[in-house]
């Protein structure tokens, strides 16, 4: 609840007649560890996507996916040029978005307003379940790698590439999850400020776990990944 008040996700309103209401609810999770420990216990505000009407509180909802076979590739690149990896994570990524749709949501459970009239939720950023979230997200990241001067591959447009002197920083982005090589070692180092400027990071060092991928060690995942990839 923290986050989302502080990411101003939505204001509160009067109920207006004709407007649809989507829903929402509390969903709760425990994380583990790379080792199968308790890492945390997370609970996310989810709105009732099924509800929406296109056209009516939602239109596009395309979102690019990073492509198994081209995240194998960067790593196996990285493994031959004996680049290093550096893993992020961002924090409630779908409230970065921004939303354009008019769209209302009930107040959440166990929330309470001291307003004495029946009031709702006029959501001004995208919200976990919500059909255009991964757009508005998605939307939003690309905006801030172009302001730093990275152009988006034409192949999947998930990957960012930016070339400094000769070198070359890359930066691929699975919905929340983020992975960051090169040789521009410096460049590296200002991307990862640069972005937890732009929003709340959790930097992971090393890579060690990516998309049920466990990476021991370089020289593993070069000959595991050379196997499937080519």
């Amino acid at each position: 609840m923290e986050a989302l008040l502080k990411n101003n996700t939505w204001t509160l309103v009067p109920l207006l007649e004709g407007k649809r209401i989507v829903g929402c609810r509390w969903v709760f999770a425990v994380k583990h560890k790379v080792d199968g420990s308790v890492d945390r216990y997370q609970a996310r505000l989810v709105a009732k996507g099924y509800t929406q009407t296109y056209g009516v509180d939602y239109q596009e909802t395309f979102s690019p996916l990073a492509k198994l076979n081209i995240v194998r590739v960067l790593l196996s690149l990285a493994a031959n040029l004996d680049w290093p990896l550096h893993q992020l994570d961002v924090k409630n990524a779908f409230l970065h978005g921004e939303l354009k749709e008019e769209v209302y949501m009930e107040v959440p459970p166990g929330y309470t307003t001291p307003f004495k009239t029946e009031m709702v939720c006029k959501l001004q950023r995208a919200l976990y379940g919500l059909k255009q979230s991964p757009r508005a997200w998605f939307g939003r990241f690309n905006l801030a790698m172009k302001k730093y001067g990275f152009q988006q591959s034409n192949s999947n447009h998930t990957l960012f590439l930016k070339h400094k002197l000769g070198k070359v920083t890359a930066l691929i982005v699975y919905i929340d999850d983020i992975i960051i090589t090169g040789d521009d070692v410096e460049e590296m180092s200002q991307l990862q400020k640069q972005l937890a400027t732009e929003f709340e990071m959790k930097n992971l060092g090393g890579l060690k776990y990516f998309w049920e991928l466990k990476l021991p060690g370089l020289s593993n995942v070069y000959f595991s990944l050379n196997e499937n990839t080519y």
